[in-house]
């Protein structure tokens, strides 16, 4: 499981908007604003899968989770489909061109058609591809 506590950025129709704060191991270090190495990143997840009964409010302390099947289902879709298109794709252009500019710019091309199916079809990926709310105990109102 991936698990981030996060606070509610915003609320929209059928997505909540949850900040959290990706940070490196050294962060929590009580030196860590005196040194370079420490990083902190804030990051928006779009939230689809949550219990509207609940009723969320900007500002609440949530904690969004993910399975570990949705990460590798991410990893998946972004890179070994596009990996194995582009290397067939350079490899059927081969078998036309021995020039290799042609191939790589074929390869590439041949890539178009799976990110407009993924376009398409982002509608049922998000939903495989979405973070959860596990729990909402903390509440601060803004």
């Amino acid at each position: 499981m991936i698990e981030h506590s996060g606070i509610i950025d915003r609320i929209e129709h059928d997505c909540i908007k949850v900040r959290i704060v990706r940070s490196s191991a050294c962060s929590s270090c009580n030196a860590a604003q005196l040194c370079n190495a420490a990083e902190k990143k804030e990051k928006i997840v779009d939230v689809y899968n949550f219990d509207t009964d609940i009723g969320y409010k900007q500002g609440d302390t949530v904690t969004v989770i993910a399975t570990s099947r949705t990460g590798f289902n991410a990893v998946f879709f972004a890179f070994v489909i596009p990996f194995i298109i582009l290397v067939g794709g350079i490899f059927l252009f081969s078998i036309f061109t021995n020039n290799e500019p042609s191939m790589a710019l074929g390869g590439i091309c041949s890539l178009i058609p799976y990110y407009i199916l993924l376009y398409f079809l982002r509608h049922r990926l998000r939903d495989k591809l979405s973070f959860t709310i596990k729990d909402n105990n903390t509440r601060f109102s803004s």
